[in-house]
């Protein structure tokens, strides 16, 4: 480790940006930022860190767990929460403020977690829903048709089962 704490791999500069050891912004190693308010946030978060030495202790074990935490602590507030009750969730200020605050911790954390592997978060969005477009394509819908129950229209009991399917699937990588 260097005299900064930032160790031979190189961490965030005086700016907080993280580069390529040797402080090379263009070479292996750079890290990438979203464009845009979400690049803002994550270079403020990187100089927010770095002015209070926190370089050793961002680790991307130790960002993951601390962003699970995070999530962890959102669910608490829906945890028994009906889905009647968890849809009105916002209409309470004390309970919308609590969702707000715990949304942006495990954003920071998110965005922190991305500083420090060097991944832009929406271009890696972006790919995956690209990729999940592919993957689960959606269904041709026709219009005004019946179905053989009843007169019922829309998809059968099997459309139903896929979509849930894809979408507990979301997170997965073909």
């Amino acid at each position: 480790m260097d005299h900064t704490g930032r160790g031979a791999r190189g961490g965030a500069d005086e700016d907080g940006r993280h580069g390529a050891p040797g402080g090379d912004p263009g070479g292996p190693g750079e890290r990438r930022r979203p464009p845009g308010r979400a690049g803002e946030l994550q270079a403020r978060l990187a100089r927010f860190a770095a002015e209070r030495d926190w370089g050793p202790y961002h680790t991307p074990k130790n960002l993951a767990a601390a962003l699970s935490v995070e999530a962890g602590e959102l669910l608490e507030i829906f945890q028994w929460l009906t889905p009647e009750q968890s849809a009105r969730v916002m209409d309470d200020p004390v309970t919308a403020h609590r969702v707000a605050d715990e949304v942006a911790d495990v954003l920071a954390y998110l965005l922190q977690f991305c500083e420090v592997l060097g991944v832009d978060a929406l271009e890696a969005l972006a790919a995956k829903i690209e990729r999940n477009e592919l993957r689960f394509p959606a269904p041709e819908r026709a219009m005004d048709t019946e179905s053989d129950e009843g007169g019922e229209t829309g998809g059968s009991e099997s459309d139903a089962k896929q979509a849930n399917r894809h979408s507990s699937e979301w997170h997965r990588s073909p």
